[in-house]
């Protein structure tokens, strides 16, 4: 009797306790695998590496104009390194968790920052809040990646409009959370220095991620992390939502054998991606949004995750592959993404306390 009752009392935890989701029916695309253009390899399975002094999560990384690296972790600090690693100290604390970064026509660092917003650091390191909201009654919940056009406008990711990392245990389960409901609210938006207004650029993505312009500025390459794809998006764009057939938005990459998550300018044309994980169970739950709540109800302790598996890739413009760099091993298990410069490949670590590179 005692475990009979043991037993409906779980069946009913599983299948009625209160979840934070509303989990929506989504066609998932058969998984690609590790084949073609991303046939399984070993590039990235020994780099060097660089500690960050009890650091950790270095999520996002950008080359200064004074030529080093500046590093979002996630004490909500942000660090500058020489290019070796053996000057580091902290610029600034955000209060927050910052994500993305690119610098401005001024040397000021934009950050998107998941708990306050598109913040702007000054060369001496006053945090200053540029918006944290689209409207007043329009909050931004989970900005995520930003980029800076020549003009000065600030492109940035909305990852989520449904879960604020601040009111879900922080960045990683508010991800969770809205990759596991996949309602398609993430958003592209436009912040103009001059007029300190927010527009909507592009509604309807499944946790928007990264962002990168393109080289006349007239395109958005935004990352859909969700739905294993990246986008063309165009910057001019009003409000279009990508669910629906637009002149103004195409995909580009689609059915990637990963999650993608940051999208950095390199060298001679090429855009970097980093990959942070293998596809998962999410594809098989597709079609069972209720099967989805379950899974949320089961403690995170208990789920069966796909192994570490280190891949970021490198494409053209025009969507050709020229570079893929894999670590089967596990080694550099959470690949946020990468940062070029002319000597070194810095590699985004999200689960580390150290920033791998590798000698080009």
């Amino acid at each position: 009797m005692i475990t009979g009752a043991l037993a409906l009392l779980l069946a009913g935890y599983l299948s009625l306790w209160p979840a934070p989701i509303t989990p929506a029916t989504w066609q998932a695309p058969t998984a690609p695998g590790y084949t073609g253009p991303h046939a399984e390899n070993h590039k990235l399975a020994t780099p060097q590496k660089i500690h960050l002094q009890g650091e950790s999560a270095p999520e996002h990384i950008t080359l200064g104009p004074d030529h080093h690296l500046y590093v979002s972790v996630l004490s909500g600090r942000i660090l500058r390194l020489s290019p070796d690693g053996t000057q580091q100290h902290v610029v600034a604390n955000t209060g927050g968790r910052p994500l993305g970064t690119a610098f401005d026509a001024n040397g000021n660092l934009i950050v998107a920052d998941a708990d306050k917003g598109l913040l702007s650091i000054t060369p001496d390191g006053a945090v200053n809040l540029l918006a944290n909201t689209v409207t007043e009654n329009d909050p931004i919940r989970f900005a995520d990646a930003v980029t800076v056009a020549r003009d000065g406008t600030i492109y940035f990711t909305d990852a989520s409009r449904r879960f604020a990392p601040k009111d879900h245990g922080g960045k990683d389960n508010a991800a969770i959370l809205d990759v596991l409901e996949q309602s398609a609210t993430g958003r592209v938006l436009a912040y103009s220095p001059a007029t300190k207004q927010v527009r909507v650029v592009a509604n309807g993505l499944s946790f928007a991620n990264g962002i990168a312009l393109s080289a006349d500025e007239h395109t958005l390459f935004v990352n859909e992390t969700a739905r294993y794809r990246v986008w063309k998006i165009a910057s001019a764009a009003n409000a279009i939502d990508v669910q629906q057939p637009s002149p103004h938005a195409q995909i580009l990459l689609d059915n990637l054998p990963g999650y993608p998550d940051n999208l950095t300018r390199g060298l001679n044309g090429k855009i970097w991606l980093g990959l942070a994980g293998m596809r998962d169970g999410l594809d098989a739950m597709a079609q069972y949004p209720a099967l989805r709540k379950v899974v949320w109800r089961v403690p995170q302790a208990l789920w069966v995750r796909p192994k570490n598996y280190g891949h970021v890739i490198a494409f053209t413009e025009d969507g050709a592959m020229v570079a893929d760099l894999q670590d089967p091993s596990g080694n550099s298990p959470v690949t946020t993404g990468a940062t070029e410069t002319a000597e070194r490949l810095y590699i985004h670590n999200v689960s580390s306390g150290e920033v791998g590179w590798f000698w080009k």
